[in-house]
């Protein structure tokens, strides 16, 4: 079975080297849905539904943590997780991200094994 996937970063580079990465993790994605900052995420998820996103905490117009909220608070998108990917030094805004629903994180720079066994047990 395979799943569809949303990456959520403002840096399209990093949004490629994760699908890149999600692929050699051997991750079994169907169609991968890309947006950079979390109000553009929202609008995609509208009209499509994925069975996990990877988001970015610290992004323009609309943070990842913002965007976590939003999304835990709709009742047809509450139950789909969320791993926070970030370079987020701060603890606290990790614990946050926690809080709010996150299934958890990866720090950046990450590895294809780091994704894989953060993945396990979610997917």
């Amino acid at each position: 079975m395979t799943l569809d996937v949303m990456i959520v970063d403002d840096s399209a580079a990093i949004r490629k080297i994760l699908q890149r990465v999600l692929r050699q993790a051997e991750v079994p994605i169907g169609e991968v849905f890309e947006a950079g900052d979390g109000r553009e995420a929202l609008g995609m998820l509208e009209t499509r539904s994925v069975g996990l996103i990877l988001s970015d905490i610290n992004m323009p117009n609309m943070d990842g943590l913002e965007f976590l909220g939003q999304l835990k608070a709709s009742n047809h998108l509450k139950n789909v997780p969320v791993v926070m990917v970030t370079t987020e030094g701060s603890q606290m805004k990790v614990m946050e991200a926690v809080e709010l629903g996150a299934a958890g994180y990866v720090r950046k720079p990450f590895t294809a094994e780091q994704i894989k066994e953060k993945l396990t047990g979610i997917i």
